[in-house]
């Protein structure tokens, strides 16, 4: 079995901590009085450079550090924090993630530049202290005379059994205190059990140490900031004479968690107090010390996507089970039967939720954005966001991405108004754009509202008749008109900005959410705003589908868009030829006949069924011939020599082991209301 590459789990940890410190940042530009704040974007910075040194990114490490500094600045009530502060470490931030993905990459001044706004920013120098040595280096121990405003302090602690396995440096953490001034350390190795018993990754050593510094108790919390919350730490100010510094360098790498023997004391040092020294984590504390560290596993994505494969595969040799168990009179194959459908409708559900990831991964990233817009247009712009913990399958998330930055990048530049023009509009200042998601039924909803001037019908009409999209006087429904602005090309822009103008944006969201079997609506009221829904399914590997025949073939509707279904008689599908109109509770509902547009060449049954779908406010009826039942539907893609065919979004494999198609919704629905616009033109 191959091994991690500690590099790739550097590079993703990197992405986690940069995504930490940008989110910090975000917040700040919000509340710039808030310490905590600053604190938690120090932290993040100050781990992602040690790390950076740690794994060879000595360039990451050390131009994140200016911005650690700038930081500790703020900290320390040096300089205060500022909107342009946190636009400029924003902007570094690019740079350090580009340092991280390409470390040997040239970069040009990219750099320098960054690094003279950083400096603008905090009003002086950035650099308070030369960038921090490698970890396993060990400087040595020099005696510091204390000031004449100085404290002793005795502080005595230990760090987790697990603390070097997970990457804590003790000696280093000793380095720190050193720093803060004159040291005195006493390792305790009481502890270390025999050489039998011993295992080298375990952390066994706890340590008293006296400081005398012209730093505060804060300072020593600084060193501990990363390890505070497993390790017990005991921090206390004494007076009276000081023992001499004596260096401590040789008795320290004795006492090494890795020393295959206990130490002896050496007769110059000796305890501060006759006092017991906690030791390692108590047996039941430590086992859960370690259990916390097992809570969470990092799994490649490939690996739950070749899972998610196989459990497919379950799922149609578990229906062709259960198909020769019902033909069968054999009592204990169908009871096999049944336990094995049990469990791998379990296994299903389970990776199911395996993929499922939180919709608020997902906006989080529109922070930045709407940050970085604002500062670019000019506007005030507040984001908001409703139904974060709402999960989407992580193949569903990934593919959202670019549509909607499309979209909020639309709403933003064609939608919101400069604060001068709401204000003269009645409206405050700030606009606003909501995202939201919620779930119905098998689908996820995902909306962008905005509280701006709405969408232009009369610039939309003007430009699609322009562009001859549609001809001139041509009759269109309101939401036909509103499509419009996803056409290729399309765009209402009077000059083509760095925002928009090109056209090439709103037609990939609609190749995106069609790819994805979705559908998109849009709600825009003038000088109200405008929302764009994507209606998502909530997975695209396995679906709930109702399996239906017509003629002699086999197909699937997905169960979610299922409204109801109805019989429909020979008699009244003769009446209703040259219409093709149901009447449904006081509404005429357009619906296709499947066997005339499969083109299947058979008769009609005798009872056919209408199977009313709907994508949001629009609905059309199916005609089949037979409705066979619901259907846990694998889906599988349809190949190259496919692509064209619009009215299937996949296939799947039935327990027989024939082939049924999936048909797509949303292209079915868009037919039937043209169909319905035809007749009534005709008519």
């Amino acid at each position: 079995m191959s091994s991690l590459d500690p590099v790739a789990v550097f590079r993703t940890e990197a992405a986690e901590c940069l995504e930490a410190i940008e989110a910090g940042l975000l917040d700040l530009n919000y509340d710039l009085e808030n310490k905590d704040l600053v604190d938690a974007v120090f932290r993040g910075l100050h781990t992602l450079k040690g790390s950076g040194a740690m794994f060879g990114f000595e360039a990451l490490a050390a131009f994140t550090h200016h911005c650690e500094t700038a930081f500790d600045r703020v900290r320390k009530g040096e300089v205060p924090a500022t909107a342009e502060l946190v636009a400029a470490v924003l902007a570094a931030q690019d740079h350090m993630r580009a340092l991280v993905e390409q470390p040997d990459a040239d970069h040009g001044d990219t750099g320098h530049k960054l690094l003279a706004q950083l400096q603008a920013a905090v009003g002086g120098k950035v650099e308070a202290k030369e960038a921090a040595a490698p970890a396993a280096a060990v400087p040595a121990v020099t005696a510091i005379a204390p000031a004449k405003k100085t404290t002793t302090w005795r502080i005595r602690f230990s760090l987790p059994a697990n603390a070097m396995a997970n990457g804590t440096n003790p000696l280093g953490l000793l380095d720190e205190l050193r720093d803060l001034g004159e040291c005195t350390v006493r390792a305790n190795t009481s502890g270390i059990p025999p050489l039998d018993d011993l295992v080298p990754t375990e952390l066994y050593v706890s340590w008293d140490v006296v400081l005398t510094s012209e730093q505060d108790r804060s300072a020593i919390d600084d060193v501990f900031i990363f390890v505070m919350d497993d390790m017990e730490l005991d921090v206390q100010e004494i007076a009276g004479p000081q023992p001499a510094p004596v260096d401590t360098k040789k008795d320290i790498a004795a006492a090494a968690p890795v020393a295959a023997a206990t130490p002896a004391a050496s007769p110059e040092f000796r305890p501060v107090e006759a006092v017991p020294v906690k030791r390692e984590t108590p047996a039941p504390a430590q086992a859960a010390a370690q259990a916390k560290t097992q809570e969470n596993v990092r799994v490649p994505a490939e690996r739950l996507d070749e899972l998610m494969d196989r459990v497919g595969e379950l799922v149609i040799a578990q229906s062709r089970l259960s198909q020769l168990a019902s033909s069968s009179s054999d009592i204990a194959l169908r009871s096999v039967s049944e336990e094995i459908e049990r469990l791998s409708g379990e296994l299903r559900d389970t990776m199911m939720v395996l993929r499922m990831v939180p919709v608020g991964t997902l906006f989080s990233r529109f922070r930045r954005l709407v940050h970085d817009l604002a500062r670019e247009t000019g506007k005030v712009i507040e984001l908001v966001t409703e139904g974060e913990t709402t999960e989407v399958d992580k193949t569903v998330i990934e593919r959202l991405a670019d549509p909607l930055v499309h979209l909020v990048r639309n709403s933003i530049d064609h939608g919101l108004e400069p604060p001068a023009e709401r204000l003269g509009a009645g409206k405050t200042e700030a606009g606003t754009v909501t995202l939201a998601a919620r779930q119905s039924g098998g689908e996820v909803i995902i909306s962008i509202k905005d509280d701006g001037r709405g969408i232009n019908r009369e610039r939309v009409r003007a430009k699609a008749e322009s562009s001859g999209l549609i001809a001139p006087g041509q009759p269109l429904s309101d939401q036909e008109l509103l499509q419009l602005i996803f056409a290729p090309g399309f765009s209402t822009a009077a000059q083509i900005t760095n925002l928009s103008g090109r056209g090439v944006g709103m037609d990939v969201v609609k190749k995106t959410v069609e790819a994805l079997r979705g559908a998109i609506e849009i709600v825009s009221l003038p000088g109200q705003g405008s929302e764009v829904s994507l209606r998502i399914p909530l997975t695209l590997a396995i679906i709930d589908g109702l399996l239906v025949r017509v003629g002699s073939g086999r197909y699937v509707i997905p169960l979610s868009a299922v409204e109801e279904c109805l019989e429909l008689s020979l008699e009244e599908d003769l009446r209703s030829r040259g219409r093709s109109f149901i009447s449904l509770r006081d509404s005429l509902v357009p619906f296709l006949r499947l066997r005339d547009l499969f083109r299947t060449g058979t008769k009609p049954d005798v009872h056919q069924k209408v199977v009313v779908i709907s994508t949001g406010t629009e609905r059309v009826g199916l005609v089949v011939d037979q409705i066979i039942g619901d259907h846990q539907t694998v889906i599988k893609s349809m190949s190259k020599l496919h692509n064209d065919v619009a009215t299937f979004s996949g296939a799947t494999i039935l327990g027989d082991g024939s082939v049924a198609l999936i048909l797509d919704v949303g292209h079915l629905v868009a037919a039937g209301q043209q169909q319905e616009a035809q007749l009534r033109v005709a008519g």
